[in-house]
């Protein structure tokens, strides 16, 4: 089977605009949570009362400060978040546009809403005046793979180019759809990651669904009752090991393996948990480690009432009491939950994890639930002893996706 190694990351959040920047920032326990500015949250509809809320929200935020005097109209803000992380990998991984045109490089996106903003816009304009005065330049970016198509076009990405979209779960998903196609030999190189924007649409709907918390949004503290929203985009520069290897790029890390598993009774925590557990099992088993064998756990937590229980416990009856005890961060308390997005933060983090060995604390963490099962937690930053050689990312969907990928690191 071909190895798959990350040789890239680039990313944009709303704590830092750069891979050693978002890390330095969760070791810090900076908290990206502030009011929102991009859209009133006076409805003055039928939607309820939608505040005071908090977010994690990018400001300011000005492409031309990262992608120069290019006319970035034709693309809304969620491909614009995904052109500044696409750029910083590519970069990183020294992928000149030369390069590009000479080999193929894909892009697999993952994203929960994409371009919901332009859509609802696009459609509010045509019910509402008719028609004709719907936008043209909206309707190229009123399909969920608008952003994945604008970031090939814009950087001259000529290979695989696909969107995922699976909740929270979807910037993992989209590294294991990545990793299969470079693994089956359908692609060298390939850009995976997530891109979500912060919008009303979005809110209205997390809020309409009982997500969003209201009196705590801290992952996994006892008192949680919901999670904080947040955008931006995350992406992981993926290629084949000996191809790498043969125009001379640095190997920041190796996918080892992953699975995914899907919870099929909706609303059932022994299905949550069952789910859980076996995508764990499986990302174990395609990486050939043991559960001791991790170093480090980076969490999907985000402050659901019953999802972050779900997901500890089955974390920990896939990786017994060892495993379970192995040091673990929730960094969704200081970024909020950036549903598509999120996968790719966590990647990312876990590469500053393993260049330093801080492994970010859990932020505003005064205390778990009495049966809570995953001893790692802390609600401080630590710095491990020993230099991590393998961590596990978990992320799972409120609608029962779940996913698991084992990474290891190279110097």
């Amino acid at each position: 089977m071909r190895r798959v190694v990350v040789t890239g990351a680039g990313v944009l959040s709303p704590l830092a605009d750069s891979p050693a920047g978002l890390h330095a920032a969760l070791c810090a326990q900076t908290s990206a949570l502030k009011p929102i500015e991009l859209f009133s949250l006076d409805s003055g509809g039928n939607v309820g009362d939608l505040g005071p809320r908090l977010a994690g929200e990018i400001r300011p935020f000005e492409p031309k400060d990262y992608l120069g005097d290019r006319n970035v109209r034709p693309v809304d803000r969620t491909a614009r978040l995904l052109l500044v992380a696409v750029q910083q990998a590519l970069e990183s991984a020294g992928w000149t546009a030369e390069l590009r045109a000479e080999h193929e490089v894909g892009l697999v996106l993952g994203t929960t809403f994409c371009s919901v903003r332009t859509i609802a816009e696009f459609d509010r304009r045509a019910l509402q005046l008719g028609p004709s005065y719907a936008s043209p330049m909206d309707f190229a970016n009123s399909v969920i793979n608008a952003a994945a198509g604008q970031a090939a076009i814009w950087h001259g990405l000529r290979g695989v180019n696909s969107t995922v979209a699976a909740g929270e779960a979807s910037g993992l998903v989209a590294l294991t759809y990545a990793a299969d196609l470079i693994r089956s030999g359908r692609a060298d190189a390939v850009l995976a990651g997530g891109a979500e924007e912060l919008c009303f649409e979005s809110f209205v709907g997390c809020h309409q669904a009982g997500r969003l918390g209201t009196a705590c949004t801290v992952p996994l503290d006892a008192r949680r009752d919901g999670f904080a929203l947040a955008e931006g985009a995350a992406v992981l520069l993926l290629e084949e090991a000996a191809a790498a290897a043969a125009r001379g790029a640095r190997i920041l890390a190796e996918i080892r393996g992953y699975g995914q598993s899907f919870a099929a009774k909706a609303g059932d925590d022994e299905s949550a948990e069952s789910a859980v557990a076996r995508v764990v099992r499986l990302a174990l088993e395609d990486a050939a480690v043991d559960p001791g064998d991790l170093d480090v756990l980076s969490l999907s937590a985000n402050g659901g009432t019953r999802s972050d229980r779900s997901e500890a416990r089955g974390i920990a009856a896939a990786l017994g009491t060892v495993g379970a005890a192995r040091p673990a961060t929730a960094i969704k308390a200081m970024l909020g939950e950036a549903l598509g997005a999120s996968g790719g933060f966590q990647a990312v983090a876990l590469l500053g994890t393993f260049a330093d060995g801080g492994v970010p604390g859990v932020l505003g963490l005064e205390g778990t639930d009495d049966d809570f099962p995953l001893s790692g937690v802390a609600a401080e930053t630590r710095t491990l002893e020993r230099r991590p050689r393998l961590g596990l990312l978990h992320a799972a969907a409120w609608d029962g996706q779940c996913c698991a990928v084992v990474l290891e690191a190279k110097r």
